[in-house]
């Protein structure tokens, strides 16, 4: 295969921070190269160095072929030009299902197809692409894969996703300790690969360790001797002559054993593996009185002549861990907003007037970005202040960044300073819009345990099932312009007790058949309350029927 681009001693710092040095590695054509990182790692800069709107610090990237075509799709912007469509770019957005919405009125799935689109309707010979699959619901997520690997030109992608890295990936890069690792092979592939290494490296290390020890424990034996030849050589009449001999020998001795260990040190030069690299925080909800944190009532939602939701009753007690779904666009990110009284809908909610609400939004220009997380999370006190420090390092940052504008962060640590936030406030309610977009896998399996042993009633929209399933055990599913509220059962870690739970569907069933009451079976809304009367006397009687909840 012909070389595209070619990376030599590549390095890059940025005000005295190195992000990564000595980068050795090749691009080839057809080639599609999965970038890895924990978050900071330095891959969006990476793929800013290969496009060349910034300059390495050091080393070079050798261009072979001057007339191939780059374009690049970042992972996040605040807008998104109109500009023509060519035919493309057209059946792109139809075969998406982008509406033809002004992008602001776009959900963030719809808004990362729209630039997709544009990005591969260039049809360029190098694609890079920065996270493409945050937002994106399974069926998109399926299209993309697709679409990439019947991509005829060579592509460049950074994603913290498994199981989309092993579909569509040829070669893995890893920024690792500020090196790059370069891996011909999928993620599972490359996985395996830097176990093995890391195993062959401790061995060596042990290996070493055990040498140097075995010559220290001779040094120290020849060093006795050393000193008990030349205490004789001082102490004992006509025989001193023959112990100076003797200590002297045995110094020599000493010097050569010593040279012996530094060569062998040298020639070995193994080093001892690193830690993996680790997240650790833990979420705390004030405590909570009353049942009810929201009702919703009648709520209908429509923009022009396209209708999201109508007809909505619903609602959601104190402790509950809903799980809110749907396709993109089908308006999960517009009826948050609406709950926490950010946008207008016809209908009624009421939420709790004592609730403390904590809104993690999918944006990551939400924040101050010129202001340092020292500005951001001002404490008046040493102790607070060290509370605070000391998160940002269980979190993974390391202590220059206490000072670093917020700008200057990769989107993943951009989210990680939102989540500070509800750490230290100790909200007990967390409404989270998609908070695993951008975090490293790391990040995302420690919000997983935290979120599943989270005392406070949560709300959470993703596309990840997995994350899903650990952190919530009801959901609210926005389909066919309808809001339907689903009791799932729990994993194991998370289940309630039997009768709690019976009670809880019990009571929710009584406010359904409250409502069939009052309406007659000619009315709109009939048919969709009865049917959910019937699914909730299903749920109930599964309950007292089996014993999977303990």
């Amino acid at each position: 295969m012909k070389e595209l681009l070619k990376l030599q001693q590549l390095s890059y710092e940025i005000n005295d921070l190195v992000i990564f040095e000595k980068a050795n590695a090749t691009v080839q054509q057809g080639d599609v190269i999965g970038l890895i990182g924990k978050n900071g790692a330095g891959k969006s800069t990476l793929l800013q160095l290969l496009l060349g709107t910034i300059r390495p610090s050091g080393g070079e990237i050798h261009d072979f072929h001057t007339a191939f075509t780059m374009e690049m799709i970042q992972q996040e912007t605040e807008s998104h030009p109109e500009q023509e469509k060519n035919v493309l770019e057209a059946k792109l957005l139809e075969m998406w299902r982008v509406p033809s919405n002004p992008f602001e009125q776009l959900s963030g799935g719809e808004k990362l197809k729209s630039r997709l689109a544009r990005g591969f309707s260039k049809e360029a010979d190098l694609l890079l692409l920065d996270e493409p699959t945050n937002h994106l619901d399974q069926e998109s997520m399926e299209m993309l894969a697709a679409y990439l690997t019947s991509y005829p030109g060579t592509i460049i992608v950074v994603s913290h996703d498994r199981l989309f890295l092993d579909k569509v990936t040829t070669k893995i890069w890893s920024i690792e300790q500020k090196k790059l690792i370069e891996h011909r092979g999928n993620y599972s592939s490359y996985m395996e690969a830097r176990k093995q290494r890391r195993l062959s490296q401790q061995r060596e290390y042990e290996k070493q360790q055990k040498m140097v020890e075995r010559i220290e424990t001779q040094l120290d034996q020849l060093s006795s001797w050393s000193e008990k030849a030349h205490s004789q050589s001082t102490k004992k009449e006509g025989f001193k002559e023959y112990h100076r001999v003797k200590a002297k020998r045995t110094d020599s001795q000493i010097k050569s054993k010593q040279k012996r260990l530094q060569k062998e040190l040298d020639r070995i030069d193994a080093k001892p593996v690193e830690e993996e690299y680790d997240v650790h925080f833990s979420m705390t909800a004030n405590q909570k009185v009353g049942k009810r944190f929201l009702e919703v009532k009648n709520l209908t939602k429509s923009y022009g002549e396209r209708i999201l939701f109508q007809d909505a009753y619903f609602t959601i007690q104190h402790g509950e861990k809903i799980a809110l779904t749907g396709p993109n666009g089908a308006g999960k990110t517009t009826l948050l907003n609406i709950l926490l009284g950010r946008e207008e809908a016809v209908g009624d909610v009421w939420i709790s007037p004592s609730a403390q609400v904590g809104y993690l939004t999918q944006e990551v220009f939400d924040l101050p970005l010129h202001q340092t997380p020292e500005e951001l999370f001002y404490r008046d006190n040493f102790a607070d202040r060290g509370k605070v420090q000391n998160l940002m390092k269980h979190l993974g940052f390391i202590p220059s960044q206490w000072k670093e504008p917020i700008e200057l962060m990769s989107m993943g640590e951009r989210i990680k300073c939102k989540l500070m936030m509800y750490i230290l406030e100790e909200r007990d309610v967390l409404v989270l819009d998609e908070p695993t977009n951008h975090l490293d896998l790391p990040s995302r399996e420690q919000l997983e345990e935290t979120l599943a042993h989270y005392k406070g009633t949560l709300v959470i929209v993703s596309h990840d099932g997995y994350f899903i399933e650990k952190t919530t055990t009801e959901k609210l599913v926005i389909a066919d312009q309808r809001i339907y509220k689903v009791t799932d059962r729990l994993p194991t870690a998370q289940r309630e007790d039997k009768e709690e739970l019976t009670l809880k569907l019990e009571t929710e069933r009584q406010e359904v058949l409250g409502k069939l009451s009052f309406i007659s079976m000619n009315d709109p809304l009939y048919k969709d309350l009865d049917r959910k009367f019937n699914e909730l006397t299903k749920d109930i009687q599964e309950l007292k029927n089996q014993n999977r909840f303990a």
